[in-house]
């Protein structure tokens, strides 16, 4: 494993696979920022077979690259990036996400004002600087059994949307993990990530238990950062949704029990059925001749059918 270099105040971990050129654009990005000392640059390749190893090493000689040789997941990643980090503070950062010049200066910023902030999300950005949503309420029963737009209209402060306009910071319950400015003393005292998930919810649960453990997690509006959502796992939309659904339940046993969980499974089916049902049905009528209907109805039969076998292991995004 690579040795650790001097103590900078900040590391960046980017976790790879598969994404050479947005990574290589997130790293230029993210050297353009207003900040005061060139950061610790740590990249982990998640058995990447495109050329993206070879093409940091060559333009960027200074980052750390560490090969896994395999597929980690999200969570086990930043775990391994985390234990070579040497800065007080470590980005988390996307490679589909570009960082505003300003974005990793008013994080910064943000952080030192109080040592009870472990956590910082900034405003996420589309292509044409329209909002995405940025933080979120933590899932609960209610949120994930009924229509979360639908909530967020009724109850806009109980759960908030992308069009609420923050002006200046908010604690909040969970942020999306594209861009995450992590105090390490805060990641370590609670044991960093849960390495059961593998992609999606690492970044719930680990605000939920920051939070639990009396630390602040807070999204600050005026940080921005654009968020391509042009990741490794949109190429397996199928298996990317398992993934989502296998998390889930996790999220849900781990810390509302096992009965919840069952409860979300018995309603999650029966709403696959449906779209199954109703897709299916739409694909047959069309006969087939819209990609955007094909693609739906593939990606809710593949849920139906994991569903159908008892959720096992062995689907999902590759480990390899």
């Amino acid at each position: 494993m690579p040795e650790k270099i001097a103590k900078p105040k900040l590391s960046v971990i980017i976790v790879n696979r598969n994404t050479s050129d947005l990574l290589t654009r997130c790293i230029s990005k993210l050297l353009e920022s207003n900040i005061d000392e060139t950061p610790q640059i740590i990249v982990v390749d998640n058995g990447s077979t495109d050329d993206s190893v070879r093409l940091v090493r060559s333009l960027y000689p200074e980052i750390l690259v560490f090969e896994a040789g395999k597929n980690l997941g999200f969570a086990a990643a930043n775990n391994l990036g985390f234990s070579m980090s040497a800065g007080e503070f470590v980005l988390l950062l996307n490679t589909d996400a570009l960082l505003d010049k300003l974005c990793l200066e008013r994080m910064l910023k943000l952080a030192q004002l109080d040592e009870r902030i472990a956590l910082i999300g900034p405003q996420l950005l589309n292509d044409d600087g329209t909002h995405q949503t940025s933080y979120e309420a933590t899932p609960t029963l209610l949120t994930e059994t009924t229509n979360r737009s639908l909530l967020k209209r009724l109850f806009p402060k109980r759960y908030p949307g992308k069009n609420e306009r923050l002006v200046e910071p908010k604690d909040v319950e969970t942020v999306i993990g594209a861009v995450m400015l992590i105090r390490k003393k805060a990641f370590e005292e609670i044991g960093g990530f849960d390495p059961r998930y593998f992609f999606f919810f690492e970044e719930t649960d680990l605000a939920v238990r920051l939070r639990q453990s009396g630390w602040r997690v807070v999204h600050d509006p005026l940080a921005k950062a654009f968020h391509l959502q042009g990741g490794s796992a949109k190429s397996y939309r199928s298996a990317a949704r398992i993934e989502f659904y296998r998390s889930r339940y996790t999220f849900f046993e781990k810390f509302y029990g096992s009965m919840s969980k069952s409860f979300l499974k018995t309603i999650v089916m029966i709403n696959l059925g449906l779209n199954v049902t109703i897709y299916s049905v739409m694909n047959l009528v069309t006969l087939g001749l819209f990609e955007r209907i094909r693609e739906r109805s593939k990606v809710w039969s593949a849920l139906w059918s994991w569903h159908l076998k008892g959720c096992p292991d062995g689907y999902g995004l590759p480990r390899d």
